[in-house]
């Protein structure tokens, strides 16, 4: 009984998120069912967890479709918990946190299921599907300290694909990622540490612009230039030449610049050494200078990271990202254990979606259907956070 009055006392900290009291109270009984059932079977499986009656199984479907529930408060308030009760177990470098992001795909078949589209999924599994009918979602997670290891806290989760509210929108994966984070009141500067996917000039400029850093792994191909040499004498017309020599960033493997041998600071990695240069480099699509780190391990090979801080050490830089990995542990907990993606709302007015469909777009429907569609993506996302916290105050 003790530690449910600590995980209540945890959770009313959440309570200005909800218009009425009874909202939170049924949000509370819906958090508490995900943490204690022992299977993954939708709404049903809150019931039995908890031995409600029938009728219970209604009141939860009403909630999850409740406008009571602001979505927004909610992230910003359950940011503001883990803030409180992680306190100085939070991971920080140089006075900033660590958020982790990254992109999910969840299987869905369900024709009557808004935003369902046909996605691609690229793996080294060859037991996976190349193609497959789901949800593309992105999630941002708090990196913090528990005894010898670290674990991602997960802060929120959107579904970021599927439905085009808008025919004149041009919002890509980058744009509503950006979005969603600075949506989240964070209270501190951050490093935002993330895969290949997200190496790109407009997260570069979105991370600085905000007063934050990002940290990421550059392609395989990426290239990058050399400064440009100071022009002695006479000046020409014109403006002055900014980028220099141009060079692809996995010959630089080759150069004669120094090698910098260090302990691999990788978490779990013990007596490896890795080989590191160190350049900083004007970025084209950054249009500024941004620090690349090539290293060469001894049995994964080479690796190519970048940061926009140039004064982050190479060591933490290498440590940070390999510290990427603890979101999708997260995902994996999520999915497998508490059911966070194992939600089954459907739509009775959807007009059936076939197999390989693409985009739903709003804008050609009625006010109505899109009322509907709209009200049914909220109540995934409700879901969605709801496995979250429940994950969250687990950890």
């Amino acid at each position: 009984m003790k530690l449910w009055i600590l995980w209540y006392q945890a959770l009313s900290l959440l309570r200005p998120a909800f218009s009425r009291h009874v909202t939170f109270l049924w949000f509370a009984l819906a958090v508490m069912g995900i943490s204690v059932r022992r299977d993954r079977l939708g709404v049903t499986s809150i019931v039995r967890s908890l031995a409600l009656n029938s009728n219970s199984y209604h009141c939860l479907l009403d909630h999850f479709r409740s406008e009571g529930v602001s979505l927004k408060k909610l992230v910003n308030c359950w940011t503001s918990c883990v803030f409180s009760l992680f306190g100085s177990r939070i991971e920080r470098v140089n006075g900033r946190c660590i958020v982790l992001a990254d992109g999910k795909k969840i299987a869905k078949e369900g024709r009557k299921m808004p935003a369902v589209k046909l996605l691609h999924q690229e793996s080294d599994n060859a037991t996976k599907p190349s193609y497959i009918m789901g949800y593309s979602t992105q999630a941002v997670s708090l990196l913090a300290r528990a005894a010898d290891s670290l674990f991602a806290v997960p802060l929120d989760v959107k579904i970021h694909e599927g439905l085009v509210h808008s025919n004149r929108s041009r919002k890509t994966l980058y744009d509503k990622l950006l979005d969603m984070i600075s949506q989240i009141t964070l209270p501190e500067s951050f490093y935002l540490v993330a895969d290949a996917y997200y190496c790109n000039g407009k997260m570069v400029k979105g991370m600085l612009s905000s007063g934050n850093h990002l940290i990421t792994r550059a392609r395989s191909n990426a290239t990058a230039y050399f400064h440009a040499p100071v022009i002695t004498g006479k000046r020409r017309r014109g403006r002055p030449k900014k980028y220099g020599r141009h060079v692809k960033l996995k010959e630089l493997f080759n150069s004669a610049h120094p090698v910098l041998r260090i302990v691999s600071p990788v978490y779990g990695e013990k007596n490896v050494t890795l080989k590191v240069r160190s350049f900083q480099l004007l970025w084209k699509p950054a249009g500024r200078p941004v620090h690349f780190v090539l290293v060469d391990h001894p049995t994964r090979g080479k690796i190519i990271m970048m940061t926009t801080d140039l004064e982050l050490s190479v060591e933490e830089v290498i440590r940070l990202y390999g510290l990427r990995f603890k979101i999708e542990l997260g995902f994996k907990q999520a999915s497998q254990v508490i059911g966070t993606f194992d939600y089954h709302f459907w739509m009775k007015a959807m007009i059936p979606l076939n197999r390989g469909n693409g985009n739903q777009y709003l804008h050609r429907q009625t006010v109505q259907y899109r009322q509907q569609a709209l009200r049914k993506l909220h109540s995934y996302h409700l879901h969605l956070l709801m496995g979250m916290i429940s994950q969250g105050l687990m950890q």
